[in-house]
Order: structure tokens, then C-alpha cells, then sequence
């Protein structure tokens, strides 16, 4: 059982009606994620990959990717959602980009850390730690591919999407490491979970 899960049966609130606000909200909190950068050695870091398999932990991995999959919608008609992005979006063809296999990771990241939620792994730090880790890697599989079909396999793919961003990786592993298990702590005090 998710967090969503948990409060939406205690709510009383479930179905269609509950879940369509939650996933809008979820795509949004990703636009914004996307917008505010961390300074971060050696690249600056955006908070999207933590989002993306946050949505995962806390929504399921249906609602987690398709707030994922609404964000990428957004983007592709041309909204401004995406990192880097000016006022006016650049829909398909930002998406076509070198970084358009790592926007499709982010519906797997949503799918793996959804599942592995529903089997509890958001409960206890280092498991928390293991499924956000678990997730983010799943990234990397269609961003790589993409990376290197768009930029050419001759260039240093690795060092330019992979090796830079695995310290962002393992900090926000480690926050969820400490989010989720809170939260969880925090439903079960008041007697919510």
C-alpha cells in the first residue's frame, strides 16, 4: 500500500474523482522541479529525478507515471515545462533532444518506484534509499541509449550523462531515505497507517 493509498482509504475519497486532481498536481510539482536548479558539484542539479520517483513512492506506480506521463504531454504540446526551457516551450522538439530518452526514464523511475512501494520499500530508510537508487538507474537506460544515438556514439556518453550526475543521485536517494520513512512515521503516530 502506498502513501496515497493509505489516506485516500482513510479519507473515504477514491476513484476517478480523487485520483485526477493528484496526478495533475503531481505533473505540476514536476514543471516546478524542473525550473529550480540546486548548486551542485561538478553540474548544477534539478530536483525532477527525485520528483519523478518521488511520485513513484507516493502515488503507486500508475498514478506516479501518469502524472509523468501528463508533465511529458504538457511539454510536448509546447508548454514550458521542461529544464532550460525559454517562456514559450519547445514542445516535440526539445523532446527529440539529447535529453529525451532521460524525460522517458522518468515514467519507468515513476513505474519501479511505485511497485516497489506497494511492496514496502518506502518504510524503512535503507530500503527507501535502495528503491529510489533502483529507480533513478532505470533513467539512465533510455536517456544513455537516446544520448547516444542523438550525439553520436564516438563522443563520451558516459561522461556526459551518467558520471556527472551520480553524486545528484545519490543525495536525493538519501533524501528520500529520510522522507518517506518519515512520513510513514508520521501517519503511523497518528494513527493512520
Amino acid at each position: 500500500m502506498t502513501l496515497y493509498n493509505t489516506l485516500a482509504l482513510r479519507s473515504g475519497r477514491r476513484g476517478v474523482a480523487a485520483d485526477v486532481p493528484v496526478v495533475l498536481a503531481g505533473s505540476l510539482l514536476l514543471v516546478l522541479s524542473a525550473k529550480f536548479q540546486v548548486p551542485f558539484f561538478p553540474v548544477p542539479m534539478s530536483m525532477q529525478t527525485f520528483v519523478a520517483i518521488g511520485l513513484g513512492l507516493a502515488l503507486g506506480p500508475v498514478r506516479g507515471a501518469l502524472a509523468v506521463a501528463l508533465y511529458l504531454a504538457q511539454g510536448a504540446a509546447g508548454f514550458p515545462v521542461f529544464a532550460g526551457t525559454p517562456e514559450r516551450g519547445l514542445g516535440l522538439a526539445y523532446m527529440m533532444g539529447p535529453t529525451g530518452g532521460f524525460l522517458i526514464g522518468f515514467v519507468l523511475a515513476a513505474l519501479v518506484a511505485g511497485f516497489l512501494a506497494r511492496r514496502g520499500f518506502d518504510r524503512r530508510p535503507a530500503t527507501a534509499m535502495a528503491a529510489a537508487l533502483l529507480a533513478g538507474a532505470v533513467i539512465y537506460v533510455p536517456g544513455l541509449l537516446w544520448l547516444g544515438a542523438v550525439i553520436g556514439w564516438d563522443k563520451p556518453v558516459l561522461a556526459l550523462g551518467l558520471y556527472p550526475f551520480i553524486p545528484g543521485d545519490i543525495a536525493k536517494a538519501l533524501l528520500a531515505a529520510i522522507a518517506f520513512p518519515a512520513a510513514w512515521k508520521w501517519l503511523s503516530a497518528r494513527g493512520v497507517a
